[in-house]
């Protein structure tokens, strides 16, 4: 290549190396043993990331879509689950699968592993937290530090794992004991890598801004100030990006969402911006938050909090008497939030009508009635839809002083919560459509109809409940609905919707607009949230470029970017998740260690060959009363009916039965919790 441009050795090292590194780097290019380059795809390499599975196997998830390439626990020793790599197909086992084998590991996403430091005949590792990474990290003994042997430490890993040898690390921090309070959020950060600590100058960015709106700006912005909007948020919230305001006009309403216009102070590829796309997202903790921008802006000047000036991105939309947009239009505007409610509190005042919120809140009540309004219609018209309704119980920890968990509540969203999502989607759904007609690049929030594999388990199931399946091929999100309807309220109902719900394909952020099955709409993009997304924050920036005239080929953003970016959002945000899944299943185990050998009353939510799975129903925390703590018998089980049922007594166990359990055991560093079936289940 640097003889065909004329270049020399020197000038090659300079100009050409840098880019292959580059192109190395995002899997484009492959270096072979004979430091010669070719084209990944010309080479009919798959690019992908690892998934790995506890007994040792795992997969290549093609990022390009298609089937998985199964990799043999010989080739899973190379890498952790996560990391990206290219791999070529080696053959197809005896299940008809694709085998593979890595060729390149293209990022490893693991750079440090947190886990329990043991010492061994002299002999250090750290055993991973994480079931899903196989290997245990060797530690030099003069690499220990301060650690000592069963405290959970943070192991840097400075030699990767080869087919060989596990990788080789040092003790970069140490954590503390398992049960330590805090400690289950601290576990999660480092195990997740989630950045956690502002740079310097990502604070003194924001701080600069000052605390209040800068006047020049303000007076640029159509002035919005004297509308009544209302902030209606939890309790606990602390950053405030969107209001909202109702009133009903002749023909029908006008609906207000004003959005935190935080695309005025992070502009693209300043230093905000950069640690801001790096996050992706905040990560919500029971104990705590890690937030996308820095407090100063997210609890500060970005937040619309009660009775102080705030930029805003405004959707100001005309609907008729059934609910339909017949106009929307987006502004840059100055605002003044006139209330900071909390859905209790508009629950209290406009489902139970507590006279004293609202005398308290009498200067908004006109804009609550009239937004309740407009939530009667709007749900009306997302029924007429299809879109499905997944009301599930979310798991409210109480702390005691010392931090640990006192008690689980469950937390039940009422319609002052519907009432916000409502605006919310109705404002997501027209940025989305206001940007797509201008064929600026964006990200669309996409939800696929479920994956054919998990259709087919899905209908066997559906059949066995002795209802319909009235699809043949892809289901329409109607036709869901339906189901959901038909045990509405019925003993199977919560049952019926978790199935559902795992049938579901992963939501996306990506460029190509696929709908959203799960809402039955045909355009959706995320606008309503640009304090803690990403993605919400490149919408408005493509909304500004609208707004304010400018040509498209100006826009800061390629098709290709867009690309790029929507898979590291989608990325960031499953991760975000999965963090704030890995802290409530292990403060649930620490809750339960107090409870073993209570009684308590529980549904079955899974059946398998190995046993039942049983949701306690007091705090929304499941376990596993395996087969050998079941009344002594032999289990035949149907996959068909998921059921158990004993050979000699002919005693059957379904999914939505109803149980009696007894906490046997818990295991914090597996997250499992053991249970015995009660009664009959003693005789075990």
């Amino acid at each position: 290549m640097s003889e065909q441009f004329g270049l020399d050795h020197a000038e090659s090292d300079r100009m050409v190396k840098p880019v292959l590194e580059q192109l190395m780097a995002s899997g484009e290019v492959v270096r072979n043993r004979r430091a010669a380059y070719g084209l990944a795809e010309d080479m009919d390499l798959i690019r992908g990331r690892i998934s790995a599975h506890a007994d040792g196997f795992g997969f290549v998830i093609p990022d390009e879509g298609g089937d998985d390439l199964y990799l043999s626990p010989r080739q899973m020793r190379l890498v952790y689950d996560g990391d990206a790599v290219l791999a070529a197909v080696t053959g197809i086992d005896r299940r008809g699968r694709k085998e593979g084998g890595i060729v390149e590991v293209v990022e490893r996403v693991h750079q440090q592993i947190v886990g329990r430091l043991l010492i061994e005949s002299g002999v250090a590792l750290v055993v991973p937290d994480d079931p899903r990474l196989i290997h245990d990290v060797l530690i030099p003994l003069e690499g220990i530090g301060k650690a000592t042997p069963g405290q959970i430490v943070v192991a840097r890993i400075e030699s990767p794992p080869t087919l060989e040898r596990d990788p080789v690390g040092r003790i970069e921090a140490v954590l503390g004991q398992a049960d330590e309070p805090g400690i289950a959020t601290d576990i999660a950060i480092f195990s997740h890598a989630l950045p956690h600590e502002f740079p310097d100058e990502v604070q003194s960015a924001a701080e600069a801004f000052g605390d209040s709106v800068d006047a020049s700006i303000a007076a640029e912005r159509m002035d919005l100030r004297e509308l009544p909007l209302i902030t209606i948020d939890g309790a606990d919230a602390r950053d405030f990006d969107d209001a909202v305001f109702a009133e009903r006009t002749d023909n029908g309403f006008r609906v207000v969402v004003a959005i935190a216009d935080v695309a005025e102070y992070v502009r693209h590829q300043d230093v905000l911006d950069t640690e801001a796309r790096k996050r992706g997202t905040s990560v919500y903790f029971p104990d705590r938050v890690i937030p996308m921008l820095p407090e100063t802006l997210s609890n500060g000047l970005c937040s619309l909090r009660p009775d102080e000036d705030r930029l805003c991105m405004v959707c100001d939309m005309r609907l008729d008497e059934k609910g339909k947009v017949k106009s929307s239009r987006f502004r840059e505007a100055l605002m003044r939030s006139h209330a900071r409610l909390t859905y209790d509190q508009v629950k209290r005042m406009m489902i139970d009508g507590d006279p004293r919120l609202r005398e308290r809140f009498t200067g908004v009540l006109d804009n609550l009635d009239a937004l309740f309004d407009v939530y009667r219609v709007l749900a009306r018209r997302r029924a007429r839809r299809g879109a499905l309704d997944f009301d599930s119980q979310e798991a409210q920890f109480q702390f005691d002083t010392d931090g640990r968990v006192a008690d689980i509540r469950l937390r039940t969203r009422h319609d002052a919560h519907r009432l916000i999502e409502e605006c919310m989607i109705l404002a997501n759904v027209e940025a989305a459509r206001f940007v797509g007609k201008s064929g600026l690049p964006m990200l669309y929030r996409v939800h696929e109809p479920p994956p054919t594999d998990k259709l087919e388990g899905l209908e066997a199931f559906v059949r066995a409940q002795g209802l319909k399946v009235s699809w043949k091929e892809t289901p329409e999100p109607a036709q869901f609905a339906s189901l959901q309807s038909q045990v509405a309220g019925r003993e199977n109902e919560h049952l019926v919707n978790a199935v559902l719900l795992r049938s579901m394909a992963l939501a996306v952020y990506q460029p190509e607009n696929k709908g959203h099955f799960g809402l039955a709409l045909s355009d959706y993009a995320h606008f309503t949230s640009p304090i803690r997304r990403y993605p919400d924050l490149l919408l408005h920036r493509a909304i500004k470029h609208q707004v304010r005239k400018r040509k498209a080929k100006n826009f800061a953003y390629s098709d290709s970017h867009m690309v790029e970016l929507g898979r590291h959002c989608s990325w960031t945000s499953r991760r975000a998740e999965e963090a704030s899944r890995d802290v409530d299943e292990r403060l649930k185990c620490q809750f339960m260690q107090r409870h073993i050998g209570d009684q308590f009353d529980g549904i079955v939510t899974g059946v398998t060959s190995f046993g039942l799975f049983v949701e306690m129903t007091r705090f929304g925390i499941s376990g596993l009363v395996h087969v050998t703590a079941m009344p002594n018998d032999y289990y035949h089980f149907d996959p068909v009916s998921h059921s158990l049922t004993g050979k000699r007594r002919g005693k059957q166990f379904r999914l939505a039965d109803r149980v009696e359990v007894r906490v046997a055991s818990v295991n914090i560093e597996e997250r499992k919790i053991d249970l015995r079936l009660s009664g009959d289940g003693d005789e075990a």
